[in-house]
């Protein structure tokens, strides 16, 4: 089983986020959000495809993870949304699972049910909307606290620490 984002450590943050995203069109709150948490001590790392999470993964601990459900897989076809899910599985496994927070993309209403029933399944810690501009910010930057504050007791992790238990 895999260690948990386990790899070299702390990039010099007091927590790494993986950011993922569908990199194949413009998102300002992709942008936006590690500026915002950087002078907080929050390292984002970004990644536009499955396979560039999964690298992330391999090298650096994680200690919440923003999943975009529309990320493709790899950058041969953009427009495969197998990335997101497969990405969520990756990270259901490892030994120390970060928090996860899923982002759908705008789907049907039934499409939404299946969409939010899945990510939920696989083990997201919660399924936010994809923000659409700026004053969405504010929803992620909500649902993070609550992660940070379920899952490390409202403190920072250290650099080589996964979430504690949660009793």
């Amino acid at each position: 089983m895999p260690q948990g984002g386990g790899g070299p450590g702390p990039l010099g943050g007091r927590l790494n986020l993986l950011l993922s995203y569908a990199g194949w069109h413009p998102e300002p709150w992709v942008d936006h959000l590690p500026r915002l948490l950087e002078p907080m001590g929050v390292s984002s790392l970004r990644a536009g495809t499955g396979r560039e999470a999964s690298e992330l993964i391999r090298t650096h601990r994680i200690h919440v993870a923003v999943v975009d459900l529309g990320l493709p897989l790899d950058d041969r076809d953009p427009c495969a949304e197998e990335g997101g899910p497969r990405l969520l599985e990756l990270l259901a496994r490892l030994e120390n699972s970060p928090p996860t927070v899923a982002v759908k993309p705008p789907r049907t209403s039934a499409e939404d049910r299946r969409c939010l029933n899945a990510a939920l399944r696989l083990g997201a810690f919660a399924v936010v909307d994809r923000p659409r501009g700026l004053a969405d910010l504010n929803v992620m930057l909500e649902v993070l606290q609550r992660a940070l504050s379920r899952f490390y007791r409202g403190q920072w992790p250290s650099a080589g620490e996964a979430f504690p238990s949660v009793t």
